[in-house]
């Protein structure tokens, strides 16, 4: 009985699932529409943009702050891309940073670095063309507006629209600095505090005793520089196309979408000295950190998207191995730039003779 129960309440709801999905099948209506413009290639040709905040875990340093992105696009030969970021403080977030001022341990004569990084590059497009494909846009009327529209499951109309293509080669060179902590990657090496040497050999403590007589870990943190280069390819897809429907506003496909990927190698990566005061004979020495180990080559996979508009905003991610402490590569990256100002340069107007 109970069994005849469950599969008559399972018909039925199955049944009355159906009828929904006809009901919304049959609501959905054919629209026709016009074609305002098509033009993958008249995009802006510069882009300046302020990101208010990214995102990023790093293995040698999480942090989050805030940046500047600009983009130059010279016909179609060449685009160029300039970049910078830095935390807003050490609390937010700066991960290593803050630890260095709160936990590194007596003695340590730590004068922690903020997280910068600078980014300046180009790519080559040796391939930049035209090819056919379609783009799906949302179908939305000024009686959506509101809670309408927050209810409304979107129609969407699928159109026909030139896409400009480009297959690119990336070139570009990448300086950071930042704090990082030293026990971490020590320990990620096999090795520790005692493999930080002062001129005489004599290694960093592993522990000492805080205030109230208790052994503490000695914590080490240093700072880190780096300067590399990278080299990789890219693919781009500009769409640029407004229609106007016949019973809906009229709707616009303007996306820029960028997807690359790089190889790093940085001939120049370097951790400071750690400098000491011994407690006991109050002399200050700085200590090698030779012994840990580098990795100067790494890689980043990576999208960038924005909007071919006068003001807009775009988005940003990257996931990798960055050329830093052996052990400590790791990143994942998201950025938001919110405005980005659009402009293609062109101040020209025509003018006649009386």
């Amino acid at each position: 009985m109970k069994a005849g129960v469950f599969l008559i309440g399972f018909f039925a709801l199955t049944m009355s699932q159906i009828a929904f999905g006809q009901a919304d099948k049959n609501e959905k209506t054919a629209v026709t529409f016009e074609e305002l413009y098509d033009e993958p290639y008249a995009i802006n040709k510069l882009f300046i943009g302020v990101q208010p905040f990214y995102g990023e875990v790093f293995a040698t340093n999480v942090n989050a702050g805030f940046g500047a992105e600009a983009s130059y696009y010279y016909k179609n030969k060449m685009d160029f891309k300039a970049h910078f970021r830095k935390t807003y403080s050490s609390g937010f977030f700066d991960l290593s940073r803050d630890l260095a001022k709160h936990t590194s341990s007596p003695g340590l004569k730590v004068h922690p670095e903020i997280f910068n990084y600078y980014e300046l590059g180009g790519t080559y497009h040796f391939k930049d063309f035209e090819t056919t494909g379609k783009t799906s846009i949302a179908l939305y009327k000024k009686d959506f507006k509101g809670h309408p529209w927050a209810a409304h499951v979107p129609q969407r109309a699928e159109v026909p629209c030139k896409v400009r293509k480009i297959y690119g080669a990336r070139l570009g060179a990448i300086i950071w600095n930042s704090t990082t902590e030293l026990n971490r990657a020590l320990k990620k090496q096999g090795l520790t505090n005692a493999n930080l040497t002062n001129p005489e050999g004599i290694g960093l403590p592993l522990t000492y005793v805080d205030a109230n007589g208790l052994t503490q870990d000695f914590n080490v943190f240093g700072n880190i520089y780096s300067a590399s280069i990278y080299s990789g390819a890219s693919i781009s897809w500009f769409r640029n196309v407004a229609v106007s429907f016949d019973k809906f506003d009229e709707g616009v496909d303007d996306g820029m979408l960028t997807v690359f990927l790089d190889l790093q190698y940085a001939p120049y990566l370097k951790m400071k000295p750690v400098t000491y005061t011994n407690q006991i004979t109050q002399v200050t020495e700085d200590y090698s950190t030779k012994a840990l180990k580098m990795s100067p080559f790494g890689f980043r996979a990576g999208v960038d998207g924005k909007f071919n508009r006068q003001l807009s905003w775009a988005y940003g991610a990257e996931m990798g191995l960055r050329p830093s402490l052996q052990g400590r590569m790791f990143y994942l990256l998201f950025k938001l730039t919110f405005p980005i100002y659009g402009t293609n340069l062109d101040y020209k107007v025509e003018s006649f003779g009386k």
